[in-house]
């Protein structure tokens, strides 16, 4: 991997002696062991009981090594209920407990090839292995996120558990369920294969539940866009999505899953943990592409410096890789430690972080009048890209970082995506920086700001507000709105700036393609004259608003910027009520009484619905010629594709993702965005990436953007396929 990509790779590679983690100078080492386990234990609250972690890996890492450290060189103070003999997790009383087959331990860290070469010598030592007899390991990637364990009973699914303190877990059966590539049953091939050799009554296995990253980046866009609190990061998301009371919560959030391992495997009759990673996909399980069997030192490495110059590419967020002892019988030979196997270590990544200078917190205000403190900082490279500001969130979270102007701040990429500022460092910090306040009256516009009760956000109260009409019109004509191509951020700031569109009805009903044409573009020739819009880039404009008259009430409804209204709740809407008029005429609990919608989302419409302006607006759109209303029947192509779910990766050329996804709904097909053995056809495109790789693992067809043409174009999915498959 280049430099540029923000990692210091020779000094991390750099293959040298393992050394312990010197203690920290203190009064005592009794003083010192104790001020790290308390260290230890409130961080481990905050990242397992709470999913809101105050300390990064890194450092909880290096305090963990310092008072191993200690414990090793003063075994007297060594202490049994310390972090040091514990496994890492929590069990809360919101769910029932579930007692785990047998026990799931942590992992031993190398923090660096030096480290894991001296875990491979002893490894290697212990199994009597040389050049000509050579152990054999498995190498996989360390998947960032919540380890779980799931319980089957003659082939079908039973229960499903965290992994809590080890021993015992919380019972999220009804939530696992949900996750589209956790099998409800094992797939007879998996079955048939070690059915005639003792395939007991039940068996658990275990892996980790995770969100992908573009779910990550979704999640914390409309949780922004709510004033609701952002996750941290993926790993705390899929820790929060999982463990909610109610299952529509965590359907709603696109956890998958990668399962690696079983609690006994003896009954499997299988001998190999490559073996048996190979039982676990014949059986219907997701199981990371990313493994190897190695037989040398060299052989690990190479995999370890691949994964780590690969793990942007990613869809998921990754730590580290684990290195496991191949041979099953090998395993048990080894045994365990009071907290973690001997035959396995984590090969932890370093942190991709960099300190650079905070110059300024920024106001953005979104189109629902949230108030976004955004840090802007000397731009600085991390993982590939150079950065240059990072959301903030809200004022509990910039209280909670404690971050001020002119600090010298930490920052890295949450999930290897979204820029996150980490804190400050407080021993730089300028003795008169001042500490940051959300302001009393929106930058915009001046009015006032509010904060409501039981919220994180502050809101500009005022309806006209500059700011918020821009982020409403460019939210109009987004895709998943109305898809008005040629209506990017740059053009509507334009149009805003000249008095010719305020709100989104004045696309319709005020602007003309003559107006659009001599609008500037804020450039100007060599001859020092504006360049204007033009006749050609105008009319290819305006046809597009013309055709997105026709985009019926769902996308209109989400393209209004009601507040928690998404795209999926539009739909449902629609589909419900059937016309604008319908929805305007209902009450509060009307529309509360429709599934997936509850009084919160029922209260935010009927708002919506009943400030003046708004309905002049609407009245507006529909003298224009928006259509306000569904598809009738007699509209609505044969639902030839019902029971399929396609998947869509990679850019199409003849269409966007978006309009293919529509296409294939409109025939009565699911659009998922994760690929499971439950997928009945991944459509890959140019540069598809993971998901094409998980697709031909899983055995899922594949097609191209002419296949895709011929089922939109016949209604007919090729071969057999179904949802269930």
């Amino acid at each position: 991997m280049s430099d540029d990509q923000g990692f210091e790779q020779e000094s991390f590679f750099d293959v040298g002696p393992a050394q312990a983690a010197a203690p920290r100078p203190a009064a005592s080492p009794a003083q010192r062991a104790r001020e790290l386990r308390g260290l230890l234990d409130h961080a481990a609250w905050s990242y397992y009981a709470l999913d809101d972690p105050e300390m990064g890996d890194a450092e909880f890492d290096r305090l963990l090594r310092e008072l191993q450290a200690i414990e090793r060189l003063h075994p007297e103070l060594d202490d049994p209920d310390s972090y040091t003999h514990r496994v890492g997790g929590f069990v809360s009383d919101q769910f029932a407990e579930v007692t785990h087959a047998s026990r799931m331990y942590s992992m031993d860290d190398a923090m660096d090839l030096g480290e894991l070469d001296a875990w491979l010598a002893r490894t290697d030592e212990a199994l009597g292995a040389s050049a000509a007899n050579p152990a054999a390991y498995t190498c996989e990637l360390k998947i960032d996120g919540l380890g779980v364990a799931i319980t089957y009973r003659d082939g079908s699914f039973v229960r499903a558990a965290t992994r809590g303190d080890g021993t015992t877990g919380e019972d999220v059966s009804a939530n696992i369920r949900t996750i589209a590539d956790v099998p409800a049953h094992l797939a007879r091939a998996g079955l048939e294969k070690v059915a005639d050799k003792g395939f007991g009554h039940s068996i658990e296995v275990r892996g980790e539940v995770y969100m992908p990253r573009h779910s990550f980046v979704r999640l914390n866009e409309e949780a922004d866009e709510a004033g609701r609190a952002a996750f941290a990061n993926p790993r705390n998301a899929a820790a929060g999505s999982l463990r909610q009371k109610d299952p529509k919560v965590t359907a709603a959030r696109d956890l998958e899953t990668f399962i690696y391992a079983v609690a006994d495997e003896g009954p499997l009759s299988i001998s190999t943990q490559t073996d048996f990673l190979a039982w676990l996909g014949a059986c219907g399980f997701s199981v990371n592409p990313h493994a190897k069997r190695c037989t040398s030192a060299a052989e690990v490495h190479a995999f370890c410096e691949d994964a780590l110059a690969h793990r942007a590419d990613l869809d998921y967020d990754i730590d580290g890789v684990v290195v496991k002892v191949d041979s099953f019988a090998s395993q048990e030979a080894l045994g365990f430690t009071a907290r973690a196997p001997r035959w396995a270590i984590a090969f932890k990544f370093p942190p991709e972080e960099r300190r650079t200078v905070l110059r300024e917190i920024r106001i953005q205000v979104g189109r629902t009048g949230v108030l976004t403190p955004v840090a802007e900082f000397d731009p600085v490279v991390v993982a590939g890209s150079t950065i240059a500001r990072a959301t903030l969130h809200n004022i509990d979270e910039v209280r909670r970082k404690n971050v001020r102007v002119g600090d010298t701040i930490v920052v890295h990429k949450a999930g290897d995506v979204i820029p996150e500022v980490v804190g400050p460092v407080l021993e730089l910090r300028p003795a008169a920086a001042p500490e940051f306040e959300m302001p009393a009256v929106c930058p915009s516009c001046g009015s006032p700001t509010v904060r409501e009760e039981g919220e994180v956000a502050y809101r500009c109260v005022s309806i006209d507000c500059p700011a918020q009409a821009h982020e409403r019109l460019c939210h109009w004509v987004s895709r998943k709105a109305m898809d008005i191509d040629g209506l990017g951020d740059e053009i509507v700031s334009r149009l805003v700036a000249s008095g010719l569109v305020g709100d989104v009805a004045d696309f319709y009903d005020r602007l003309t393609e003559e107006a659009l044409a001599s609008l500037s573009t804020g450039r100007t020739s060599v001859d020092g004259r504006d360049i204007l819009t033009g006749p050609v880039i105008a009319r290819k404009v305006m046809g597009q608003v013309e055709a997105s008259k026709a985009r019926g009430l769902g996308r209109a409804l989400f393209g209004l910027g009601i507040r928690h209204v998404g795209a999926s709740v539009a739909e449902a809407l629609a589909a419900h009520f059937g016309s604008m008029q319908a929805l305007m005429a209902a009450d509060e609990d009307e529309i509360a009484g429709i599934d997936g919608i509850g009084p919160k989302i029922a209260a935010s419409v009927r708002e919506f619905l009943s400030i003046r302006e708004n309905v002049a607006v609407i009245e507006r759109l529909r003298e224009a010629g928006v259509s306000l209303e569904e598809k009738h029947a007699e509209d609505v192509r044969p639902q030839t594709l019902a029971g399929l779910t396609f998947v869509l990766t990679g850019a199409l050329e003849r269409r966007t993702r978006d309009e293919a996804g529509a296409a294939l709904k409109a025939l009565g097909a699911k659009v998922s965005g994760s690929v499971s053995k439950k997928t009945s056809y991944v459509v890959a495109g140019e540069a598809a990436g993971s998901k094409l790789a998980k697709a031909r693992q899983l055995g899922v067809p594949v097609l191209d953007e002419a296949a895709l043409d011929a089922v939109l174009e016949t209604g007919e999915a090729p071969g057999a396929a179904s949802s269930e498959g």
